[in-house]
Order: C-alpha cells, then sequence, then structure tokens
C-alpha cells in the first residue's frame, strides 16, 4: 500500500502546542543542563533527549503521529523504516495502542537498537541501508501490509519534535543557538520551527558528519544533492544518501547554517560527554557538542547554545571502544 504523503506546509506553532499536550503522558520533559568546557568556550546547554523512555528524542514525533491516526489506521498496526530510535519510537506508540508494528531495520544497525526493537514487540525485517532508504521514498514495502509512519517526513511527526524548542524556550529564554544533527532531517525541522515562530532571531545549526553529510551539500549546491561516496560508520543516527526534497523544503526556511564535523571529532565529544557530564550518547547524539569543541560555532554569537543529545542507544561495548580511542 501506498501512502500518498500531504504537500509539505509549515508547521504552526499552535499545531506544536497541541502536541506537546497530546504527548505529555508518554515522553519525558527532558532537562536542559550545562556543560562547561573551560574559557576557551561559548555558554553549552544539553538538551538530554537520551533520557526519553527509548533513550532517544524520537518518541516524541512517533507519540505525536500515531495519536493522530484514525481509529481504522491504528486497527491496521504500524510500520516505519528505522536504524533503530524511530523503530523504537513507533514500536513504543504501538504497544500502548495495543497494535502490532513492524519495522523496516536497517540490517547493520547496532545490535542494542536491534533488540529494544524486538523488545518492544516489533516484527524486524532487516534489509541493506540502500533497500532502506528507497522504502522511505517509495512509502511502501511489499512484505507488510499496515499503517505507514514515515520517520522524519510527516507533518505530525515534526511536530512532535517540536515540542522540544518549547521545552528550550521555557528553561532558557536567552538561547541564542541551537545546534542538532541531521538525518532526515525532521529534527532540525521541528526544533527549528518552533524556536523561529517564537524567538526569530535565535539561530539554527545543522550537523552531518563527513562520511555522510548531504544536507551540508545540498546548501552549497543550493538544491536537495545526493552525497557521492557515501559511508556507513558508528554515527548511524544521522548522515543520510542523499537529502529528500520535500525534507530540503522544509529545511530551507529554518536552518541557517549546516557544520560537518569528522568522526575523530565525534569521538572526543563523546567522551568528554561520558567524562563531564556523565552522559552516554551515541555518535548522533554528540555530534552538536562535537561541532562546538571543533570551533565550528561563529564566535559572533553571544548567548547560550543549546546542544540536542538526540540519542544514546548505542552498544556498551562499542561505546567503551570509541571513547577508548578518541
Amino acid at each position: 500500500m501506498t501512502a500518498t504523503p500531504e504537500p509539505v506546509r509549515k508547521i504552526d506553532i499552535d499545531e506544536v502546542r497541541a502536541a506537546r499536550e497530546r504527548i505529555a503522558g508518554t515522553i519525558v520533559r527532558t532537562p536542559l543542563v550545562r556543560l562547561d568546557l573551560g574559557p576557551d568556550f561559548p555558554d553549552i546547554r544539553l538538551k538530554l533527549e537520551n533520557l526519553q523512555p527509548i533513550n532517544a528524542y524520537k518518541l516524541r514525533g512517533a507519540a505525536n503521529a500515531v495519536a493522530m491516526l484514525s481509529n481504522d489506521e491504528r486497527k491496521r498496526g504500524f510500520w516505519t523504516v528505522s536504524a533503530g530510535n524511530a523503530g523504537q519510537g513507533v514500536a513504543y506508540a504501538a504497544r500502548k495502542a495495543g497494535v502490532p508494528c513492524s519495522v523496516v531495520a536497517i540490517e547493520n544497525a547496532p545490535q542494542a537498537k536491534m533488540d529494544r526493537m524486538r523488545a518492544l514487540g516489533a516484527k524486524l525485517f532487516p534489509v541493506p541501508y540502500e533497500v532502506a532508504w528507497k522504502t522511505l521514498e517509495d512509502r511502501q514495502f511489499p512484505e507488510i501490509d499496515a499503517t505507514f509512519v514515515h520517520p522524519f517526513d510527516d507533518q505530525d511527526f515534526i511536530a512532535g519534535h517540536a515540542t522540544m524548542g518549547l521545552e528550550i524556550l521555557d528553561d532558557e529564554p536567552d538561547v541564542a543557538a541551537v545546534i542538532a544533527s541531521i538525518g532526515g532531517g525532521g529534527l532540525i525541522t521541528g526544533v527549528g520551527s518552533a524556536l523561529k515562530a517564537l524567538k526569530p532571531d535565535v539561530k539554527v545549526f545543522g550537523v552531518e558528519p563527513e562520511t555522510a553529510a548531504p544536507a551540508a551539500l545540498s546548501f552549497q549546491k543550493g538544491s536537495p544533492q545526493v552525497f557521492p561516496n557515501w559511508k556507513a560508520s558508528f554515527v548511524d543516527g544521522a548522515g543520510g544518501q542523499s537529502v529528500f526534497p520535500r525534507m530540503w523544503e522544509r529545511m530551507k526556511p529554518i536552518v541557517d547554517d549546516y557544520l560537518v564535523v569528522s568522526l575523530d571529532e565525534t569521538k572526543k565529544a563523546m567522551r568528554i560527554l561520558a567524562e563531564k557530564a556523565r552522559v552516554i550518547a551515541e555518535g548522533a547524539g554528540a555530534m552538536p557538542v562535537a561541532a562546538v569543541m571543533s570551533h565550528k560555532i561563529d564566535n559572533r554569537i553571544r548567548g547560550p547554545i543549546v546542544c540536542v543529545i538526540s540519542g544514546g542507544n548505542i552498544d556498551l561495548a562499542k561505546f567503551c571502544e570509541l571513547i577508548a580511542s578518541a
């Protein structure tokens, strides 16, 4: 079954406020904490989305998207495409609704993410990354007959993520900039939409790994691009093979600049977060801090910079290996 997407439109702040009320009983209102890196660095705050029940921000979007489906759509069960975090979010929401969930899962996703999706009741269909990315474009998978929940290109999913922006402004009204990792683009579109609606002068930065940076390339070229020589890495929650034209349309009016960090910079950020804040962040979750640590943020920005720690789902053995080599 092909799910035809609605036309791209702006995320309205009233949608975000409604989503906040709708998902309040499902998500955790995560804290905003200070990270002190010393006098050579700006005032950094961490938005700890790794503390969500699924240890990732995706629960916000999934909870809102599922809540907005009709009774008939819910009865059919849900399916999505995921490297792990979106799959957990949709599976969590499906379990709460008492319906089945299937996930077209990227076959080399971390075992911890695979195990957690199964533990939440999801039936997994492991496929190569290329097949998963194509499935996201097609919005159909021959072995599944259920209601598709897109993990980023969905108005309700994005509005759920945008609730994070409301929380950031509640906790730090003087926020000057927010940095978030980009995979499909739903996180940064959501957070940025809420922030720009209520405080237009806030700067919104996206960050990607050097091995998979199609959004930065698209910004440079002025149109959605495919990233040449894409490579898989431990940063499995960010960095796509391309930017979907619909997501480019969403991000273009929201994101002020796109940053690229190396894998070594990301490992160092993961280590710093563990040492200084006792935070376990997966690669995508640590990249905003990596961008600050590598001085990729305009030093003219005055005021708190919020780094979205988008998730902490990583095999502990792999985490220890990565931070030991940083």
